[in-house]
């Protein structure tokens, strides 16, 4: 096998925090106002520090033609990965090795001045790469119309908007032919038809020229959509690395379970403080056989049950629930007032609501439920994602076979109170 066009070992980045030592580079001011902070803080003795790892023992490596996608929250040190790698900062310990010619797009304008035109811009990144500028010339028109800059080229950058920046910025990465694309979440900035475009000019330039492109995003669906594989960072640690699919759903799954806890916390604080008309306390999916079960077959009849405790007497209250796939896409939504169903609930009774399901023919995999309550439209109370719901790949029906072609969703949501 070839070596690796991307080789990380042991890859490591320090950054010292909070740190109340004088900076050679600080001015008389920021001396000033760091000892009155330090004053105020009753801190009179010595300098104080925190070390912060960005990056620890981070090590893998990426082959040519390869589609990596780099996930985690913010602040899992997905950016100061990729400016180690576009050599923007130095690490800490280990190295990174890089065979080849690296275009690199961290952020709206890099590597731009914004006195140059567009024009001069183009040509001037292009000999940041080491490009000829007839190599250059080749792809101008190309640029250009990639951008949707045409008419803007000879005027300074500096009076791009941030979406014009980011057209230009992608277009002269992408068509001046690195060896290796590092894309950090910029094309977030923007909008949905150039996203669209960016995103397959990313798949075309692996699949045709061969090129390694490294992609970080928060939109899951077009990570899954480009990248066979990622990479899940979480406190500048690798979590795991290999199909993209099984890794993404770890990810979401950690994530909407921290979140989860957060919106439990969250709705309890506001009863104890804020004084809520009510909260909703459970949730839980029955199957056909009306038992309590998260994982229900293919076709399977099933029922969401959710019970509330008001604290007020509440008037014409509906309930919504929703079930969200693992990239929190919307598949089903539905609520007790789109059918006029109404409930009045009475302070300190708890009452349980039921929504059927049946023939809803949802692909085999694991969902999300979503419940709320609500009054007049305005929202009292909702769980976000709370309940998980697993289709299996087994036949309600035993008559039936799986067609790829089943795609028509039917629902019939029976709203129940006792």
């Amino acid at each position: 096998m070839s070596q690796p066009v991307i080789q990380v070992l042991d890859l490591g980045k320090l950054y010292r925090i909070r740190s109340t030592e004088r900076s050679p580079y600080s001015t008389f001011r920021e001396d000033m106002v760091n000892g009155i902070k330090r004053f105020v803080r009753g801190d009179f003795g010595q300098s104080q520090s925190e070390d912060f790892w960005a990056l620890k023992d981070v090590s893998f490596d990426v082959h040519q033609g390869e589609v990596v996608g780099i996930i985690g929250r913010n602040g899992a040190g997905k950016s100061t990965l990729l400016k180690i790698l576009s050599r923007i900062v130095q690490p800490t310990t280990g190295e990174a090795i890089i065979r080849g010619r690296v275009g690199s797009l961290l952020e709206v304008g890099t590597g731009f001045h914004p006195e140059l035109t567009g024009r001069e811009n183009i040509f001037m990144n292009g000999a940041v790469l080491g490009m000829k500028r007839a190599e250059i010339k080749k792809q101008f028109d190309a640029i250009a119309d990639f951008a949707e800059v045409e008419k803007f080229l000879d005027t300074p950058v500096k009076f791009y908007s941030s979406g014009m920046y980011v057209r230009l910025a992608f277009a002269v990465a992408a068509h001046l032919e690195p060896e290796i694309l590092i894309v950090d979440e910029v094309l977030a900035v923007g909008d949905a038809a150039f996203q669209k475009k960016c995103l397959g000019k990313m798949g075309e330039v692996s699949e045709r020229d061969g090129r390694t492109v490294l992609f970080v995003s928060h939109n899951m669906s077009a990570m899954q959509n480009l990248c066979s594989r990622v990479i899940y960072l979480e406190g500048g640690i690798i979590m795991d690395d290999g199909n993209s699919q099984k890794v993404i759903e770890q990810y979401i799954m950690v994530s909407n379970n921290s979140k989860n806890q957060k919106n439990l916390a969250k709705m309890i604080r506001n009863n104890n403080e804020l004084g809520m008309k009510a909260k909703i306390c459970q949730c839980y999916i029955l199957n056909s056989r009306n038992n309590q079960d998260n994982i229900i077959k293919f076709g399977e009849p099933f029922s969401i049950v959710l019970s509330i405790i008001p604290y007020q007497e509440i008037k014409h209250a509906s309930v919504l629930v929703r079930i969200d796939s693992l990239m929190n896409d919307a598949i089903v939504t539905t609520a007790s007032e789109s059918q006029d169903i109404y409930f009045d609930l009475i302070p300190q009774q708890t009452v349980e609501i039921k929504t059927n399901f049946k023939d809803l023919y949802l692909a085999p995999g694991q969902y999300w439920i979503t419940i709320g309550l609500r009054q007049d439209r305005q929202g009292i109370d909702e769980l976000c994602q709370i309940c998980p719901l697993e289709v299996a790949n087994i036949l309600y029906h035993k008559n039936k076979k799986f067609s790829n072609t089943w795609g028509h969703l039917e629902y019939y949501p029976v709203w129940d109170s006792r």
